[in-house]
């Protein structure tokens, strides 16, 4: 990573950025990591409500737009992390992860969680990214 490049913030518009404290996405030098991201639609309401596939087609539409908005795009994606309420679920979210990364193949990750922040979403999916 190159220590002396200048660090970019990108924000999703989301509310709860400020009130955290937290960016969509942050890169600094060739590095874009971004955060959790939640199954939440340009309405606010949630996306695809007990659709496992469908939260995380969403999850990654945001995260696709975050690495964009940072100068990366998913052929850039060295890591994911898909965490969901009901790991037994896995396949659905893994269908919407291979939909986007078959070709790419990042190391990925699935975790169970005890619930989010709204018990609505079943799923969020982190990304990291290199680029060059």
């Amino acid at each position: 990573m190159e220590i002396n490049s200048p660090r970019q913030n990108v924000s999703s518009g989301s509310p709860l950025e400020p009130r955290i404290g937290f960016s969509r996405a942050v890169r600094k030098g060739a590095y874009v990591a971004v955060a959790g991201t939640a199954p939440i639609g340009d309405d606010g309401a949630t996306v695809g409500p007990g659709d496992v596939h469908a939260q995380t087609v969403r999850c990654l539409d945001i995260a696709e737009a975050a690495l964009e908005a940072a100068g990366a795009s998913l052929d850039d994606v060295v890591r994911t992390r898909v965490m969901l309420t009901d790991v037994t679920r896995w396949e659905e979210a893994a269908r919407a992860h291979g939909e986007r990364f078959a070709s790419v193949r990042p190391v990925c990750t699935f975790v169970e969680v005890s619930r989010f922040i709204n018990p609505e979403w079943l799923v969020e999916v982190e990304v990291d990214a290199v680029l060059g």
